[in-house]
């Protein structure tokens, strides 16, 4: 069995993964979740959490990204689907995870860039989540760095 926080790491890259065809596709997230618990290896994932990121990534999208474009230097539609995809579970996770800290949400968004992104997006990827982190999260990210 794989541990907690391994599971969550494997449900951010199946969320990914379903947020980029959603964003190709245009499918409803409960068919995407469907199709990936029925087709696909998601058996080490925390599938609950998995779901929950992708339905509600999809549900909240028009304010996670208006959060996105105070921090963004380019129009959305000219970043590419993976690096959008890894985007909002950022800013999701900021903005409703506060349980979560805040250097696990954007390392987790660099790791995922890098698996998925293009080459060197996710030097992109980390300053967008860490210009959103220190106005989401800023006591918390004052209390860390100091600043």
């Amino acid at each position: 069995m794989a541990s907690p926080s391994f599971a969550r790491v494997r449900a951010r890259r199946c969320a990914v993964q379903a947020l980029y065809q959603w964003h190709l596709s245009g499918e409803a997230p409960e068919t995407i979740v469907a199709e990936f618990l029925r087709d696909r290896e998601v058996e080490s994932a925390d599938l609950e959490y998995f779901s929950t990121l992708t339905r509600e990534i999809v549900r909240l999208e028009p304010a996670l990204r208006a959060e996105l474009e105070t921090a963004i230097d380019r129009p959305w539609e000219r970043i590419g689907p993976v690096e959008r995809s890894v985007l909002l579970l950022g800013v999701y996770e900021l903005l409703h995870s506060p349980h979560i800290p805040w250097r696990v949400v954007v390392n987790e968004g660099i790791e995922l860039c890098k698996m998925f992104g293009a080459d060197e997006a996710h030097r992109y990827v980390n300053g967008v989540l860490d210009k959103l982190a220190r106005r989401i999260r800023k006591i918390e990210v004052e209390g860390m760095t100091g600043r």
